[in-house]
């Protein structure tokens, strides 16, 4: 564990070119996107600050990063327009309907089937089927 630890703690940037740090261990004035919205704020264009770094089986590299910026530096988010909120009642509304049947559901249509899934399994959903 100990050389894990070694490994992600670079607190000059000296081996990845940006200061890195084991996870969970940031020092404070620090935030990863998401904490960010959850602040009510966006990176703002700022360059990546510094790093959080972890050992992961899941990762082809064998690592996970996650980018940290400045919270000082970072700017309001923007606020919903009305086209905006329009545009994407339209896009939700496109994501409920079945291209096929033209039936508009209350949950998005799979991805993976195209269509709703009477229409995918037309066959599989008749009554009366044991």
């Amino acid at each position: 564990m100990a050389t894990a630890y070694a490994q992600c703690f670079d607190p000059t940037g000296a081996r990845y070119g940006v200061p890195t740090f084991p996870w969970r261990l940031a020092p404070d004035g620090y935030a990863t996107r998401r904490q960010l919205r959850a602040q009510g704020l966006r990176p703002g264009g700022q360059p990546v600050a510094a790093q959080l770094m972890r050992r992961s089986r899941r990762r082809k590299s064998g690592v996970s990063v996650a980018h940290l910026y400045r919270v000082e530096l970072a700017l309001p988010v923007r606020p919903m327009t009305s086209r905006k909120w329009g545009a994407l009642a339209l896009a939700m509304l496109a994501r409920r309907t079945c291209p096929v049947c033209r039936v508009v559901y209350s949950y998005c249509i799979p991805r993976s089937l195209g269509m709703c899934v009477l229409c995918a399994y037309p066959n599989d959903c008749s009554p009366g089927r044991d």
